[in-house]
Parts: C-alpha cells; sequence; structure tokens
C-alpha cells in the first residue's frame, strides 16, 4: 500500500497521541542518528535552521533533512571538520485508516466505519520559531555549511530560516 502524501499529516489535527505502551505495533523511527560529526571540539560559527510555522515534521521528512545536510557539509569540511545536531524528536505516532482500491474494493473495505485507524509513523510537533537542526563549523566551510542547511530545510514540510552565531559552544 502506498504511503499517504506529507500534506496530510502537516497540521495538527488533534490531541497528541503518544502513549506507545498503550499501543500494538508502532514502526521505528527512521531517524536513527541524532548528532554527527566531532562534538567536542571547538567551532568558529554555529548555523541554526529554525522553523517559521506550527507543524508536524514526519519521521521520513527528518531522516531526508539530515542525510542532505550531512552529505553536503561532509563532502567539503570532511568527517572531522563539523559538528551537527537534530533537536527535535519524532514522539507523536500518527494513524491511518487504510482504503483497499482496486477491483472488489467495495466487498473488503468498512468505508468509514471504525475508521480510528492502524500507527503507520512517528511524527515531531513543532512550535513557531523552534529550532530543529544545528551545525557548528569554522568560517572556511561557511558557504558549504549554509548551502547544507538550506537544501535539508528544503525536504521539510514548513517554512524555515537560518541564524548565524559566532563560536557559541552547544548545549544540550
Amino acid at each position: 500500500m502506498p504511503r499517504k502524501p506529507g500534506r496530510m499529516y502537516r497540521e495538527e489535527k488533534s490531541q497528541a497521541y503518544c502513549q506507545r505502551k498503550y499501543m500494538g505495533g508502532v514502526p521505528a523511527s527512521r531517524i536513527t542518528q541524532f548528532e554527527m560529526g566531532v562534538a567536542r571540539k571547538e567551532f568558529d560559527l554555529t548555523l541554526t535552521l529554525i522553523a517559521e510555522e506550527r507543524c508536524q515534521i514526519r519521521h521520513i521528512a527528518l531522516e531526508a533533512a539530515r542525510i542532505s545536510i550531512n552529505r553536503e557539509i561532509s563532502n567539503s569540511a570532511g568527517l572531522e571538520g563539523f559538528h551537527m545536531k537534530v533537536r527535535i524528536y519524532p514522539h507523536c505516532v500518527i494513524r491511518e485508516n487504510k482504503q483497499a482500491t482496486g477491483a472488489g474494493a467495495d466487498r473488503v473495505s468498512m468505508g468509514m466505519r471504525a475508521s480510528f485507524g492502524k500507527p503507520v509513523g512517528t511524527v515531531a510537533r513543532i512550535k513557531l520559531g523552534q529550532k530543529l537542526i544545528t551545525l557548528r563549523c569554522n568560517k572556511e566551510h561557511f558557504k558549504s555549511a549554509k548551502l547544507a542547511l538550506r537544501r535539508g530545510g528544503m525536504k521539510l514540510p514548513t517554512p524555515t530560516r537560518m541564524i548565524i552565531e559566532k563560536g557559541a559552544m552547544l548545549v544540550a
């Protein structure tokens, strides 16, 4: 069964559905690494991606953004020349009422009867102005870091902006 489009889950429509101990079979989150690069090193610049709207970001979109940023910055700065941290965690479970399609679907599907849905993935609920991803690097890799965050922001379902700070140490 194909995955539904992301626009179905972008808005917060109901209260958070987070208690996994009451649900059977929640799929594992696609995003596995939240920190990349060298954490215990001093860097000249800190670039942060910030959300411009309230929304929900699926774990698949977060992983796509992380991979995109990591690939771009590691090509220019190497594995030792940066530190990236994904600051949000997808913990709210999203459900889907799966519909059968094709010939004979009317005999199989129940329509909207008992349409609570089965867990299909997780999302992170984002507030306006929340920090999403932080990237630290040196001055010589500034252009590639800026490009990497811009490309990563395109993978997310909300408009983003970037702030740049000098030498700020990343604190949890």
